[in-house]
């Protein structure tokens, strides 16, 4: 593999020469010079230079294109030849929405770690939205999220039942009631995620299904992660949609309390996203680990 072109595909994912070669372990200096070769190589400006900034001219924009697929291949080629001595080996990219990367995913990760220990792994985080962009830009491998969109170049393979229920600060005087209705929803203040996460978009859904419009609601703030919504819930009188999954704890030790709201109940999957038509025998193998640790028959 051309180690240039490594250089070179990195700068161009971050635009910021100091942080590839942080990534890359290797100088500031030795990052410009690799880049240079390569423009007078190419005989072309890869990158626009603005001061502080930088940017993909045309013919970066291209060359990123065609790098992109070499290393896809590149890590095909690692995967598949390792199977010939048993001993599986390669990268996989997955992506999992804030809940699942929190709350669910860790032991199959483990478990799968334990079986393929020459198996790297990355994960990255985000909500539905960017994990579903990672996928489509072939970023990651396998994207794991909490909702599904209406992308047709995405397969969603349903893996695990959810349950969002209405939480909030076992102090809360609301708690002693047995029930709320969903007209008490509009007098009560709201923490919620922000937009792009899946769960707020299974709350909304759920919430027009009953007759009641997500704008009805007081929402005090929107927050950018499960655990700052849950920190900011025990200290205060605010409410919130939550994963079952993600309170479990804060349930156990009665710090959260769940409120029963009438005629109202809010399921969904967690959903195993690839690509459309994009077979990967190393995303294949991770997806029937993942199988096996649900009991699914996919």
């Amino acid at each position: 593999m051309d180690f240039r072109l490594k250089v070179f595909y990195t700068v161009a994912l971050r635009l910021n020469f100091t942080k590839a070669a942080t990534e890359l372990y290797i100088t500031q200096p030795a990052v410009s010079k690799h880049i240079q070769e390569l423009e007078e190589t190419y005989k072309t400006k890869l990158f626009e230079r603005n001061g502080s900034k930088i940017a993909l001219t045309p013919a970066g924009k291209m060359l990123q294109k065609y790098t992109k697929s070499i290393f896809e291949i590149y890590r095909e080629i690692d995967f598949e030849m390792s199977s010939f001595n048993k001993e599986r080996q390669g990268l996989l990219r997955l992506g999992a929405s804030t809940t699942i990367s929190q709350y669910i995913i860790s032991p199959v990760l483990a478990n799968f770690h334990q079986k393929q220990k020459d198996i790297k792994v990355s994960l990255l985080n985000g909500n539905t939205e960017q994990i579903e962009n990672a996928l489509i830009n072939k970023e990651i491998e396998i994207g794991i999220v909490e909702g599904q969109s209406k992308n047709q170049s995405i397969k969603y393979i349903p893996f695990l039942k959810d349950e969002l229920v209405l939480v909030c600060n076992s102090n809360n005087p609301l708690v002693k009631q047995n029930e709320i209705s969903l007209n008490d929803l509009k007098s009560m203040k709201f923490i919620t995620r922000e937009r792009g996460s899946g769960t707020l978009e299974v709350i909304e859904f759920a919430l027009k299904k009953a007759g009641l419009k997500f704008s009805d609601l007081q929402i005090e703030m929107q927050l950018g992660s499960t655990e700052s919504i849950k920190s900011y819930l025990l200290n205060s009188d605010c409410f919130a949609f939550m994963s079952i999954h993600a309170v479990n704890k804060e349930l156990k030790n009665k710090e959260l309390m769940v409120l029963d709201v009438e005629k109202l109940a809010i399921e969904r999957f967690f959903y195993i996203a690839t690509l459309v038509g994009k077979s990967d025998s190393l995303a294949e193998l991770f997806i029937q680990n993942l199988a096996n640790h649900y009991n699914l028959k996919l």
